[in-house]
């Protein structure tokens, strides 16, 4: 018997986040440590401004908050600023709580960036620049390549900072906030008049960030695609 989901959806501050899970009660923790860990992020930067300005990694400070330790580590694997994990990182802040709460299916879902876990099929929908697959088709995750991060970067988008011509990039990776950072990086390396270039430019870059599982790139009707990705379903 399929498990039954219960969704909890809320605001805090630029965060949009949309959570689900087989149980109730590990969606309110997480919200309380999404909030607690965007509240640190935060005071540190509002502290060491550059941190959310760096185009670059930047190195934390002695005792730096967790979640400011993990959007660096994963900025410094994908060379770009920080600030670039950040929707990624939240997430990931919330799918562990959830699994402390030995949760079997949990979503964590920000500003497209999504951490997941489950022990039984499911499927998670990707987001595009191109309007034509966005929402259309999705990746079927199931208990063999979870935990999981998935993240999205998109010229066409404006809900983040991109230098790149693809329609999307869909990274996924170990977590969610080293496939937000890739997902930026990657989308930035896609450029230049020669469209199926710059793909190959975006898969061998991807193949270069270290816990990159795989990689799917779009931009004016081609595509291309390396790695270990989940089986790609269409969504009707």
């Amino acid at each position: 018997m399929r498990r039954v989901l219960h969704e909890y959806n809320f605001t805090s501050g630029e965060s949009k986040i949309h959570m689900k899970s087989d149980s109730r009660e590990v969606l309110i923790k997480a919200a309380e440590e999404i909030k607690q860990h965007r509240r640190e992020l935060l005071h540190y930067i509002n502290e060491h401004p550059e941190f959310r300005y760096a185009m670059h990694p930047v190195d934390p400070v002695e005792n730096a908050p967790r979640i400011v330790r993990v959007m660096a580590s994963a900025a410094s694997k994908a060379d770009v600023g920080p600030m670039a994990s950040v929707a990624g990182a939240l997430a990931d802040v919330g799918l562990r709580s959830m699994l402390k709460l030995e949760a079997s299916i949990a979503i964590v879902e920000n500003g497209g960036e999504i951490a997941a876990f489950t022990k039984e099929p499911i499927i998670i929908s990707i987001l595009s620049g191109d309007t034509v697959l966005s929402n259309r088709i999705g990746f079927c995750l199931n208990r063999e390549n979870c935990p999981i991060g998935i993240a999205t970067s998109s010229s066409r988008t404006s809900r983040t900072l991109s230098f790149g011509e693809a329609d999307s990039v869909t990274i996924v990776a170990d977590d969610a906030s080293l496939a937000d950072a890739a997902a930026t990086a990657i989308c930035n390396s896609v450029i230049g008049l020669d469209i199926k270039e710059s793909i190959k430019r975006g898969l061998e870059r991807a193949k270069r960030i270290d816990g990159v599982r795989g990689v799917l790139i779009i931009r004016e009707g081609y595509s291309g695609i390396w790695g270990n990705l989940p089986r790609i379903v269409r969504i009707t």
